[in-house]
């Protein structure tokens, strides 16, 4: 199963507010570091051409 998968079932079951509040700040990250890497090889591919 993959990370993001399991953050995503962890936040659905998760009832402790505290745990469940850093288990989407996790995702959020994760997200913003996927986007990140996905502008790069854009700009990169870009470039090649």
């Amino acid at each position: 199963m993959s990370i993001d998968r399991f953050i995503l079932r962890k936040i659905n079951t998760c009832q402790e507010e505290h745990t469940r509040a850093n288990l989407v700040r996790l995702f959020v990250i994760r997200i913003r570091k996927a986007e990140i890497a996905e502008e790069h090889e854009v700009a990169y591919t870009l470039e090649k051409m």
